[in-house]
Protein backbone atom coordinates (compact mmCIF):
# COMPACT_ATOMS: atom_id res chain seq x y z
CA UNK A 1 0.00 0.00 0.00
CA UNK A 2 2.90 2.46 0.13
CA UNK A 3 2.51 3.02 -3.62
CA UNK A 4 -1.12 4.10 -3.27
CA UNK A 5 -0.35 6.42 -0.34
CA UNK A 6 2.52 8.05 -2.22
CA UNK A 7 0.43 8.33 -5.38
CA UNK A 8 -2.39 10.06 -3.50
CA UNK A 9 -0.01 12.39 -1.64
CA UNK A 10 1.67 13.35 -4.93
CA UNK A 11 -1.66 13.75 -6.72
CA UNK A 12 -3.12 15.99 -4.02
CA UNK A 13 0.12 17.97 -3.69
CA UNK A 14 -0.12 18.90 -7.38
CA UNK A 15 -3.66 20.21 -7.10
CA UNK A 16 -4.56 23.43 -5.37
CA UNK A 17 -5.15 21.46 -2.16
CA UNK A 18 -2.44 21.59 0.50
CA UNK A 19 -0.49 18.33 0.66
CA UNK A 20 3.12 17.20 0.98
CA UNK A 21 4.47 14.43 -1.23
CA UNK A 22 8.17 14.93 -0.57
CA UNK A 23 7.90 13.88 3.08
CA UNK A 24 6.08 10.69 2.09
CA UNK A 25 8.69 9.94 -0.57
CA UNK A 26 11.58 10.48 1.86
CA UNK A 27 9.96 8.26 4.51
CA UNK A 28 9.44 5.45 2.02
CA UNK A 29 12.98 5.78 0.68
CA UNK A 30 14.38 5.56 4.20
CA UNK A 31 12.18 2.53 4.79
CA UNK A 32 14.04 0.73 2.00
CA UNK A 33 11.54 0.82 -0.86
CA UNK A 34 12.78 0.91 -4.46
CA UNK A 35 13.83 4.48 -5.34
CA UNK A 36 12.97 4.11 -9.03
CA UNK A 37 9.54 2.69 -8.31
CA UNK A 38 8.82 5.48 -5.81
CA UNK A 39 10.01 8.17 -8.22
CA UNK A 40 7.77 6.72 -10.93
CA UNK A 41 4.71 6.50 -8.67
CA UNK A 42 5.23 10.03 -7.27
CA UNK A 43 5.82 11.48 -10.73
CA UNK A 44 2.72 9.88 -12.24
CA UNK A 45 0.55 11.06 -9.35
CA UNK A 46 1.99 14.56 -9.41
CA UNK A 47 1.63 14.96 -13.17
CA UNK A 48 -1.96 13.70 -13.08
CA UNK A 49 -2.75 16.20 -10.31
CA UNK A 50 -1.26 18.98 -12.41
CA UNK A 51 -3.33 17.81 -15.35
CA UNK A 52 -6.45 18.29 -13.22
CA UNK A 53 -5.32 21.91 -12.66
CA UNK A 54 -4.76 22.35 -16.41
CA UNK A 55 -8.25 21.02 -17.14
CA UNK A 56 -9.81 23.23 -14.46
CA UNK A 57 -8.04 26.23 -15.97
CA UNK A 58 -9.42 25.42 -19.41
CA UNK A 59 -12.94 25.06 -18.08
CA UNK A 60 -13.11 27.86 -15.55
CA UNK A 61 -12.34 30.75 -17.91
CA UNK A 62 -15.80 30.49 -19.40
CA UNK A 63 -17.15 31.77 -16.07
CA UNK A 64 -14.84 34.80 -16.02
CA UNK A 65 -17.66 37.26 -16.55
CA UNK A 66 -19.65 36.01 -13.55
CA UNK A 67 -19.77 38.08 -10.38
CA UNK A 68 -18.80 35.10 -8.19
CA UNK A 69 -15.72 34.26 -10.27
CA UNK A 70 -12.77 34.12 -7.82
CA UNK A 71 -10.27 35.95 -10.07
CA UNK A 72 -10.81 39.59 -10.88
CA UNK A 73 -10.54 40.57 -14.56
CA UNK A 74 -7.40 42.63 -13.91
CA UNK A 75 -5.63 39.69 -12.24
CA UNK A 76 -6.69 37.40 -15.08
CA UNK A 77 -5.32 39.86 -17.61
CA UNK A 78 -1.99 40.06 -15.71
CA UNK A 79 -1.78 36.27 -15.79
CA UNK A 80 -2.47 36.26 -19.52
CA UNK A 81 0.21 38.90 -20.17
CA UNK A 82 2.70 37.02 -18.03
CA UNK A 83 2.01 33.75 -19.81
CA UNK A 84 2.20 35.46 -23.18
CA UNK A 85 5.59 36.87 -22.22
CA UNK A 86 7.16 33.82 -20.59
CA UNK A 87 4.96 31.17 -22.12
CA UNK A 88 5.07 27.46 -21.69
CA UNK A 89 8.58 27.50 -20.27
CA UNK A 90 7.16 28.75 -16.98
CA UNK A 91 5.92 25.19 -16.59
CA UNK A 92 9.51 24.18 -15.79
CA UNK A 93 8.69 25.77 -12.42
CA UNK A 94 5.59 23.62 -11.94
CA UNK A 95 7.38 21.69 -9.17
CA UNK A 96 8.04 24.80 -7.06
CA UNK A 97 5.87 25.05 -3.93
CA UNK A 98 3.23 27.80 -3.89
CA UNK A 99 3.75 29.01 -7.49
CA UNK A 100 3.81 25.70 -9.36
CA UNK A 101 0.15 24.75 -8.93
CA UNK A 102 -1.21 28.10 -10.11
CA UNK A 103 1.14 27.95 -13.12
CA UNK A 104 -0.47 24.71 -14.24
CA UNK A 105 -3.92 26.25 -13.82
CA UNK A 106 -2.88 29.30 -15.87
CA UNK A 107 -1.49 27.03 -18.60
CA UNK A 108 -4.96 25.56 -18.96
CA UNK A 109 -6.53 29.00 -18.97
CA UNK A 110 -4.12 30.04 -21.71
CA UNK A 111 -5.14 26.98 -23.75
CA UNK A 112 -1.70 25.38 -23.72
CA UNK A 113 -1.76 22.16 -25.75
CA UNK A 114 -2.03 19.10 -23.49
CA UNK A 115 0.85 17.32 -25.24
CA UNK A 116 3.23 20.24 -24.63
CA UNK A 117 1.95 20.67 -21.08
CA UNK A 118 2.51 16.99 -20.27
CA UNK A 119 5.99 16.94 -21.76
CA UNK A 120 7.27 19.96 -19.81
CA UNK A 121 5.49 19.20 -16.53
CA UNK A 122 6.52 15.54 -16.57
CA UNK A 123 10.15 16.53 -17.13
CA UNK A 124 10.15 19.14 -14.34
CA UNK A 125 8.31 17.09 -11.74
CA UNK A 126 10.17 13.85 -12.41
CA UNK A 127 13.53 15.61 -12.27
CA UNK A 128 12.58 17.08 -8.89
CA UNK A 129 11.75 13.63 -7.47
CA UNK A 130 14.94 12.12 -8.93
CA UNK A 131 17.08 14.84 -7.33
CA UNK A 132 15.32 14.34 -4.00
CA UNK A 133 15.71 10.55 -4.16
CA UNK A 134 19.40 10.80 -5.03
CA UNK A 135 19.97 13.25 -2.19
CA UNK A 136 18.19 11.00 0.31
CA UNK A 137 19.93 7.83 -0.86
CA UNK A 138 23.33 9.57 -0.80
CA UNK A 139 22.77 10.78 2.76
CA UNK A 140 21.43 7.37 3.86
CA UNK A 141 24.59 5.56 2.71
Amino acid sequence: MPDFGLFMAAFLAATLLPAQSEAVLVALLLDGHSPWRLVAVASIGNVLGSTVNWWLGREIVRFGDRRWFPVKPAALERARRSYARWGRWTLLLSWVPVIGDPLTLVAGMMRERLSVFLMIVTFAKTLRYIVLAVAVMTQAN
